[in-house]
Parts: C-alpha cells; structure tokens; sequence
C-alpha cells in the first residue's frame, strides 16, 4: 500500500477549502502557502502549477461529498429516506454546508465553465456520477416495488440533483435555508406520488 504523502494531502485540504470559498481564479499559491504554512517549494515538489491543484482539491471534494452520501443513505430505512437524506444533507447550505463555501460541484461549473476545460470535464464527470449513483437507489426501490415501475429513473434522478442545487445555489445568494428546505418539501411530495402502498 502506497504511503500517503502528508504534505501533499495538506497542501490539497487547505486549497480545497481556499477554492471553494475564494473561487480558484481569486486563489493564488501564495495564498495556499500561507494557509499550509509551507515554502514555496514544497508546493512546487508536488504540483507543477495551480491547475493541477485545482484538479485534485476538486476530485478530493468529490470523495467527501461521496461519504457524505453514502453515510447518509447507509441510515434511512426506505428508498424515499434515502433520496430526502441525500437532500438534507445540504439543509444548512447558508451556515454548515459539508464543504465550506457550498457545494463545489456548484461552484466548480459556474467558475469553470469556458475558462477551464479540463475542470469543466471533471466536473461534469461528477455531477454525472452524482446522477447515476441517485439513478441507482431509484432503481433499487423500483425492484423492491417500493416505487411506481414506469419511473424513468435517469430524469427523476436528474430532477431530483438539478433541483437541489439550484436550491443550494437561492440559500447561499440569500443567505436562507428556505430555499431548500422547500426544495425539500416539493420533493418530498413528487416522491410520495411515485411511491407503492406497502403491505
């Protein structure tokens, strides 16, 4: 197993939070050696340039959003428990969001979008894979007849992601959770119109 190399894993967390709070572009090295207390140098050792970084904060921000989604859905009993849980885990987008900044899938696509093709790619990797990972647990309760059988599971699964950050995106501009606390509430309703009584 290879070994982490702890500099460059601080290096990654201090700009993760940088990025997703300053946005990239408004981001310099300087900056992130000031905040991981490093020399120049130690940067440079691990990280041609700043794009780079940029690269591996956001695909360390993705692995974080992952377990915040897995835990969460780990814990609800029924297939609609596990799309809300996956809702509410940005209830508190305004002042504790899983990621300091919001969402930086949100943050990502509008900052990178025309200006940084490679993160934009990544970036839509990532909200397809957001997608898909939904799209499954929608399936899932399908089979378990938990869920109506005519369901096309890839437009709930995108309604239901779009949908929430765009709720993400109204809390942070206004600096309200109601925004997405009635995301979540609309949400909860189209889910109990696709649901199966249960014996």
């Amino acid at each position: 197993m290879e070994k982490k190399d702890a500099v460059r894993e601080s290096i990654i967390a201090h700009a993760l939070h940088l990025f997703n709070t300053k946005g990239f572009s408004q981001t310099s090295i300087q900056d992130i050696m000031e905040a991981a207390s490093l020399p120049k140098g130690a940067i440079y050792r691990r990280f041609e340039n700043k794009e780079l970084i940029v690269l591996a904060a956001f695909e360390r921000a993705g692995q974080i959003l992952q377990e915040f989604f897995v835990r969460a859905v780990e814990q609800a009993p029924s297939t609609i428990d596990k799309l809300l849980a996956i809702a509410a885990i940005y209830q508190d987008a305004v002042h504790n969001p899983p990621i300091p900044g919001g969402c930086p899938l949100l943050n990502t696509a509008i900052e990178s979008d025309g200006t940084f093709p490679e993160l934009q790619k990544q970036a839509a990797q990532g909200f397809m894979g957001t997608i898909a990972f939904v799209q499954s647990i929608i399936e899932e309760g399908m089979e378990k007849k938990e869920l109506r059988p005519d369901i096309n599971s890839f437009s709930l699964a995108s309604y239901l992601i779009t949908s929430m950050e765009g709720a993400i995106m109204a809390s942070r501009l206004t600096a309200s959770n109601e925004h997405v606390l009635y995301n979540m509430e609309y949400t909860r309703t189209l889910l109990q119109s696709y649901s199966l009584p249960q014996e």
